[in-house]
Order: structure tokens, then C-alpha cells, then sequence
């Protein structure tokens, strides 16, 4: 894991070697709205970098933009400038198609309200975004049963969205409050198997909460000010 996050430069990214570049950076990213004649400047010319390995808590108040930035770095909404560098890639100028494939095989998402389908049980949940990449439904059952029980929820197959996200391994894991409509005990578990991925393959994580106690177990913690992504230590 790199340790110099702070003033991480595009000729930073785009010179280093694959195993000392961030998975994920994203660079002079502006995001303003408008709301009747007043235009609403959420993100300016922000900069933020996480490397393989690394789990950093996105703490801020409601309406600073924590939402905006993680769909942006998720490559669901597109900045009104800069780039987001998945693994090296620029993928501004990238087309739909491509931009939905490093959706799919590169990021991972919980939110805090599951978008699980509710008409299938857990494991199918699991296992259909491994057949919609192309494994076969014999494997993506195998691997949705071990993802479960590594999760402790093997006996609780309806609940808890967690392990659809990292089903297709994922190199980068967003998470929008995980873990706030979960019980204390879940919520502990949910976490320290989460903590346990990072460390066993190099997940990047990056983790919008409120919970400080959960901020406070993560490598680093950011917040956003006037627009911008700032180091809180």
C-alpha cells in the first residue's frame, strides 16, 4: 500500500508502475447543480487516490457530496470536469459499453438500502452477477455458498446485500452507510470480514459513513470541504 496519498498528481498516476499506482483516482473533478437560478458547486476540482490494500472512511455531513463522489467513482454519474482513473484508465472518453464492463468486473457496491431483487433468495442474488460475467451456474453456486459462510450468513440466506458485491472479486468496493440499518452484532461482523478481504486481496475500500468508531478502524479518513476531498489525519 502506497503511504503518500497526500498530492497524488496525474503525472504521479499515469508514471508509476502498476503495483505503486492507486486503483482508483480521481482527478480535477468538478460536479455543480442547479436548482432554479442558483447553481450548487458540490465537488471542485477535487482530488482523491486509494490504493490496493487500503480502506479510507468518507466522513462528512449530509448534502456535502459523499453520494455524488462515490457514484462518480463509481462510474455511474459523470463529472462536469476532470477524470476518474480506474487501474490506470482514463475512462472519461470511454464508450458506455466500456465503462459498464469496469462497472462490472472492477467495482463493487453496498448501499445502505440493499437493491437486492427481491423476488430471489440471497445466494441467487450472489450468484446471478457472476453468470451475467460469464461463469458457469455450477461455480457461481460453489462460490456464492463459500462468499456466505466467509460472510457468517450462510444460515441467514435472505438478508444482507454484502456478498453480492464482492461476487465477481472485485478490485474496488464502494459502500454507501453499509452498515446502518444492521444490528451492532451484525454490523461488527459485517465489518471485520469486510477488514479481513482487504487485508487477504488487496480490496480497495472506500466506505461513506457516520459510524466514527467504524472510520476510526480504517486506514485513513477523508471528509469533502468546500468541494474538495481533504485528509482528516
Amino acid at each position: 500500500m502506497n503511504e503518500a496519498t497526500a498530492g497524488t498528481t496525474l503525472r504521479d498516476v499515469t508514471a508509476a508502475s502498476s503495483a505503486q499506482a492507486p486503483i482508483l483516482f480521481l482527478h480535477g473533478i468538478d460536479r455543480h447543480y442547479r436548482q432554479g437560478n442558483v447553481t450548487l458547486h458540490i465537488l471542485r476540482a477535487a482530488e482523491f487516490a486509494v490504493w490496493p490494500g487500503q480502506s479510507v472512511a468518507l466522513v462528512a455531513p449530509s448534502g456535502a457530496g459523499k453520494s455524488t463522489l462515490l457514484h462518480i467513482a463509481g462510474l455511474l454519474e459523470h463529472p462536469d470536469a476532470g477524470d476518474v482513473f480506474v487501474d490506470q484508465v482514463a475512462t472519461s472518453r470511454l464508450s458506455d459499453a466500456e465503462r459498464t464492463r469496469i462497472r462490472r468486473t472492477e467495482i463493487g457496491f453496498v448501499y445502505q438500502f440493499h437493491h437486492l431483487l427481491m423476488e430471489f433468495s440471497a445466494i441467487e442474488n450472489v450468484i446471478m452477477p457472476q453468470m451475467v460475467r460469464g461463469l458457469g451456474r455450477r461455480e457461481a453456486t460453489k462460490r456464492a455458498n463459500d462468499l456466505l459462510a466467509y460472510l457468517g450468513l450462510k444460515e441467514r440466506l435472505t438478508h444482507r446485500p454484502a456478498a453480492r458485491a464482492v461476487a465477481n472479486a472485485p478490485r474496488i468496493l464502494l459502500a454507501d452507510e453499509p452498515t446502518g440499518n444492521l444490528d451492532p452484532t451484525t454490523s461488527e461482523h459485517v465489518f471485520s470480514a469486510l477488514t479481513q478481504l482487504v487485508e487477504a486481496s488487496g480490496l480497495a475500500v472506500v466506505v461513506a459513513t457516520h459510524n466514527m468508531d467504524i472510520a476510526a478502524r480504517m486506514h485513513r479518513r477523508v471528509t469533502i470541504r468546500d468541494g474538495l476531498v481533504v485528509e482528516l489525519d
